[in-house]
């Protein structure tokens, strides 16, 4: 094959593998990270001391306490109680082990109507009798009169609405074969586009190089989805919460990102390095000095 169509296959290879690999980086995080269950659960554990999270998931309990208690919104001295007590048992172990159990179940629920085709069309709804029912034994460990006299009721919440679940099924279900062959394709694409370049020192380098830049648009793609996110939440979903939220998620992803970077980075410095080293002039014996030249004529007398 000629140097130049082989330098073109090898340029065209390892462009494909730099986009592929913060591809195959962010597929593998969403069917790896955010669809295990014990991986998500821990990364949204540390939320139960995040404050804007306490206040936030206070709030939400304590107007649906209000709801069901039936208290009407000109008793403010109830509602102010109610907001309290919830606030001050966002602060107990028993809260920490309701968001466990709580995020656990909700995520076993999104994943199985996304896993299953027989939901198609219907809404992933999550059950909040369990969460009224501590909020109500912790008011009842605190000695409030009234706390016994909270009904616990089955009330649905709405997750996802069925359009919703439907299309994310569809997308779950090509991350799901995505995560598995965009980072094979991406270590194929780059190996095989540094065996057939014709200075493989150029390949090695330019493929660590892209794929530190990849690294970075990574990164910048998930600050500019944090960004899109929060600006894009309803009036009544609390924004610090949220970023939170969408911060403890994204740290895996924001990880593999800056790994990227540093790999690409390291590649790139290492073949540099080790062309330098090949280019280095070798040190030359020195020459030998003159030897003696020939001895000068001497003049001779001209005869008479």
């Amino acid at each position: 094959m000629p140097p130049r169509l082989r330098s073109a296959l090898s340029a065209l290879l390892t462009v494909l593998a730099c986009l592929l690999a913060p591809c195959g980086a962010l597929a593998a995080w969403a069917a790896y990270g955010l669809a295990d269950t014990g991986r998500y659960v821990s990364a949204m554990a540390p939320l139960a001391t995040d404050p804007d999270v306490r206040d936030a998931v206070a709030d939400t309990m304590g107007e649906g306490v209000l709801a069901q208690v039936g208290a009407v919104p000109a008793h403010e001295a109830v509602r102010l109680f109610v907001h309290d007590a919830a606030r001050s048992f966002t602060r107990t172990d028993a809260f920490r082990a309701g968001w466990d159990a709580a995020n656990r179940t909700l995520h076993d629920t999104v994943l199985d109507a996304l896993r299953d085709d027989r939901a198609a069309g219907r809404p992933v709804t999550l059950d909040l009798a369990p969460v009224t029912a501590r909020v109500r034994d912790a008011l009842a460990e605190d000695h409030v009169s009234l706390a016994r006299r909270i009904p616990v009721r089955h009330t649905a919440f709405t997750v996802l609405p069925a359009h919703e679940v439907d299309r994310l099924r569809k997308g779950y279900q090509v991350l799901d074969v995505a995560a598995f062959w965009l980072p094979l394709a991406a270590v194929v694409f780059a190996a095989t586009g540094i065996a057939v370049a014709a200075h493989r020192r150029r390949a090695v380098a330019a493929t660590g190089l892209g794929t530190a830049a990849g690294g970075g648009l990574l990164a910048l793609a998930v600050l500019a989805g944090r960004r899109l996110t929060l600006a894009g939440l309803p009036g009544a979903v609390d924004g610090p919460a949220a970023g939170a939220v969408y911060d403890a998620l994204t740290a895996t992803l924001r990880t593999a990102s800056w790994l990227l970077v540093a790999l690409g980075l390291t590649v790139a410095l290492a073949s540099w390095l080790t062309g330098r080293r090949g280019r280095a002039p070798r040190h030359r014996p020195p020459a030998a000095p003159p030897g003696p030249g020939p001895a000068p004529a001497r003049p001779t007398r001209a005869r008479l």
